[in-house]
């Protein structure tokens, strides 16, 4: 069977402090790729053709290319057409776990599971619409990975799956009828309710969150929900990372056009120390087709290691100093200087 997709998205980086000028348009590569494992990176974001998958189709291609990046917003399109094989193909996607891992010696930026950090949130909003003929597989999910160290390999994976379209989660138990059995049922998280399958791909647990209403063409919540509900109820670790956030759509067979609208409040681009003051920050709004949605980081407190204080008008050392409207200081104390690590932060080292 031919399948034939197509995915439009838009990317929306929203830092923790109050909202900038909109940046002019910048210049991106938008020339088409269809590598089996290409990337194309775009400022914080990239572009990933993960078609892992690709040996188990007779034929067919999956090429993707990014259409704009104005200010915080990233626009791409992918289309795949896969024949042959049961497997999925292709889980083209936007990755926003750019700058999350730093090099051996320096603090990494990440995402601690533990209590400590409940003032971080990852706000998200995908909106889509999908149009099809005949019977397609393949699913539209946000993918992300935890592991024992910042940097580390890949323990866990933990998805959160916004259509299912015949395709089937992973499950460490099936029904006689060949059915996954949910650990969980009716899971009420960020304003929908949901199934939990668990199960292991051979290499990671894997978590599956699955809509009990087949689909969820507007979501609007915190990821972090999901996370906590797994710490506190199903056994995931609290000391592990957040190493990897993705979204896109998992391509089997089938014909089909999807259309989405992705914006991440990209809150993964967080300092170690920044779950220690992210209750300071201002709030952030989100424009979508002309609506607005105002969102304030809740407020926590935290027992975390305190970092550097900043003297006067300069920045202790790993304090940050710049970045997207960075309001702070800009100077570093003697001997650090001011190192750029994206367009959103720059941290005295």
């Amino acid at each position: 069977m031919l399948a034939f997709a197509k995915l439009s998205a838009f990317l929306l980086l929203v830092p923790f402090i109050s909202a900038s000028p909109v940046e002019e348009r910048a210049a991106i590569d938008t020339t088409s790729h269809c590598g089996q494992w290409d990337t194309v990176v775009a400022g914080p974001y990239s572009l990933l053709l993960d078609q892992w998958g690709l040996s188990g189709a007779s034929s067919g291609t999956d090429c993707a290319s990014l259409t704009s990046l104005n200010g915080n917003t990233l626009a791409w399109q992918t289309t795949w057409n896969w024949v042959g094989g049961t497997g999925v193909k292709s889980f083209t996607n936007i990755n926003v776990g750019s700058g999350i891992n730093q090099k051996a010696g320096r603090f990494p930026w990440r995402i601690l599971l533990s209590s400590t950090a409940n003032s971080f949130s990852s706000s998200a909003v995908w909106t889509w619409s999908q149009s099809s003929t005949g019977s397609i597989v393949a699913d539209v999910a946000y993918d992300m990975f935890t592991s024992t160290t910042s940097g580390g390999s890949a323990v866990n994976e933990i998805m959160i799956w916004l259509a299912n379209y015949n395709a089937g989660p992973i499950s460490a138990t099936y029904s006689s009828s060949g059915q996954p059995v949910p650990v969980a049922s009716s899971v009420s998280l960020g304003g929908h309710t949901w199934n939990l399958y668990f199960g292991s791909n051979g290499a990671n647990n894997v978590y599956s969150f699955l809509p009990t209403s087949g689909t969820v063409p507007s979501f609007n919540s915190d990821i972090k929900l999901f996370l906590n509900y797994l710490t506190t109820n199903q056994g995931l670790s609290s000391s592990q990372y957040l190493t990897t956030l993705q979204g896109g759509t998992e391509a089997t067979s089938g014909s089909a056009t999807l259309t989405s609208y992705v914006m991440f409040c990209a809150l993964f681009y967080c300092h170690p120390f920044d779950e220690l003051n992210l209750n300071n920050r201002s709030a952030f709004s989100l424009v979508i087709n002309g609506g607005t949605v105002t969102t304030t980081p809740p407020t926590s407190t935290t027992t975390s290691t305190t970092p550097p204080s900043s003297t006067g008008g300069t920045a202790g050392q790993y304090a940050q100093c710049g970045g997207l409207g960075w309001t702070g200081p800009t100077v570093c104390v003697s001997p650090f200087t001011c190192q750029v690590e994206n367009p959103y932060y720059s941290q005295c080292l």
